[in-house]
């Protein structure tokens, strides 16, 4: 039941463009890293001419948008997601090109074939996936055999955890999902991979409105009991704990990388 209903949760967060899209402006507008996640990330990807590429929960597109002049024409490069809707977002965002193609994929069962690829992305999406043993397998599959899996996703003491610590007094705990983190993603990863690195993004926030803040919070649908306290609550916590009218909030985030 525990399973089903976080997968209702998580259609339901998905369903449309605009959660994300929140939870997205809140770091464009407030990082203090202005490198941006996105652009971190590729710069490690190691994309050659000729790379066939799979992007697993490719969410709006958002990582390609900036970077799509340095897609070559001689590569292949598919875009899925779990959401129909999402897939159609990033296919109207970033167009057609003959080099790219979009797809409705859900990881634990990839309709491609074995070692089909050279580069496999993941990012922000394997705490999401409900039998996660079967998706990483998934994945080991269709990836080449000196192909790399890049999956990207957050720490256990970033922006949720701090702000549930801040309403602890109204009985609030961390509930956010820890399937998979930087803190445990290299022991659940190791059982399928042989090589694997971590690289951890130096970032915070520096939030001058905390209205942005409830915004972000109110976009995730499985925070449900800190957004039963109501706004003004939650908004009264957060402006309390502002210095000099900037509140400063922990991120932590970063990426593996891995080789069969």
């Amino acid at each position: 039941m525990e399973i089903i209903n976080e997968q209702r949760a998580v259609q339901e967060q998905y369903k449309t463009g605009e959660n994300l899209n929140t939870r997205i402006s809140l770091h464009a507008k407030y990082s203090t890293n202005k490198t941006g996640f996105g652009n971190w990330l590729f710069s490690h990807y190691d994309i050659l001419p000729d790379s066939r590429i799979l992007e697993l929960g490719c969410g709006t597109g958002d990582l390609w948008k900036s970077n799509l002049h340095l897609v070559d024409r001689s590569m292949e490069l598919i875009l899925t997601d779990f959401s129909e809707n999402m897939v159609s977002i990033a296919q109207n965002a970033l167009g057609e090109e003959n080099c790219i193609s979009y797809g409705v994929v859900n990881i634990e069962n990839i309709p491609y074939t074995d070692n089909r690829f050279d580069i496999v992305i993941a990012n922000m999406m394997l705490y999401h996936v409900s039998n996660l043993d079967q998706g990483l397998s998934e994945v080991k599959r269709v990836l080449d055999r000196d192909g790399c899996f890049y999956c990207a996703t957050y720490g256990e003491n970033g922006i949720m955890p701090f702000i549930a610590g801040l309403l602890k007094d109204y009985g609030i705990t961390d509930n956010t999902n820890k399937n998979f983190t930087l803190q445990n993603g290299y022991d659940i990863l190791k059982n399928y991979f042989s090589h694997i690195q971590r690289l951890d993004y130096e970032d915070s926030l520096a939030v001058t409105d905390v209205e942005d803040v409830l915004d972000y919070i109110y976009s995730l649908t499985t925070l449900s009991s800190i957004a039963k306290l109501g706004r003004h609550t939650l908004e009264e916590v957060l402006e309390k704990e502002m210095v000099n009218g900037v509140l400063n909030i922990p991120k932590e985030y970063g990426m593996f990388i891995c080789r069969k």
